[in-house]
């Protein structure tokens, strides 16, 4: 691709990448998205957004390239916004089965089963420029956990308008509204404005 700009997708998650490159391939323009290999970063921020911002802020010092980074989560109001950050290891064994089998048990005779899943998304350029956009996607957490798409809490979430779990959509419909799709497309503009 001539005239392409580079930017490093800052994650070694291959369901992120893989995801992200779907979400955001049509709306790309002259951008080129690409992985990235270097030193993961310590995220000790206390909100989606710091991590995002670590993430993204580590690898464009190891790269010279702008860099996008995410970082999300689900966040449940019965729980006082748990997992939240510390969603991808609530368990404490970084596996998705063990996380839902946990946040279930938590949830276990729970009325108020609502929850969002949050993304934030940020960018970092070479120069330190910096931008970060929050979204959030409602909906529920369901009694056990539905269909087999999907990643992570999917199974477990049934977005807000929806009969089923996040699981059991499409990956496009999910890439339609989910909260990754929302927090990047709000993204892409500023990137297009300081890239182009």
């Amino acid at each position: 691709m001539t005239g392409a700009t580079r930017v490093v997708l800052a994650t070694h998650n291959a369901h992120k990448v893989e995801e992200l490159r779907r979400i955001l391939g049509p709306d790309l323009g002259t951008l080129e998205l690409t992985g990235y290999d270097g030193p993961e970063p310590v995220e000790d921020g206390s909100t989606f957004a710091e991590n995002a911002l670590i993430k993204g802020r580590a690898a464009a010092r190891h790269t010279g390239l702008p860099a996008i980074a995410d970082d999300s989560g689900i966040a449940v109001a019965a729980l006082g916004g748990e997992p939240g950050i510390h969603s991808a290891r609530y368990a404490g064994t970084r596996r998705s089965e063990d996380n839902v089998a946990l946040l279930l048990e938590r949830m276990t005779g729970v009325a108020d089963r609502s929850a969002v899943f949050v993304c934030a998304a940020a960018a970092v350029l070479p120069d330190g420029t910096e931008h970060v956009v929050v979204a959030e996607w409602p909906g529920e957490v369901l009694a056990a956990p539905a269909g087999e798409g999907g990643f992570g809490y999917d199974p477990v979430f049934r977005p807000e308008g929806l009969a089923v779990s996040s699981a059991e959509i499409s990956a496009a419909e999910k890439d339609a509204i989910s909260h990754r799709r929302r927090a990047f497309a709000a993204l892409l503009p500023w990137l297009h404005a300081h890239l182009d």
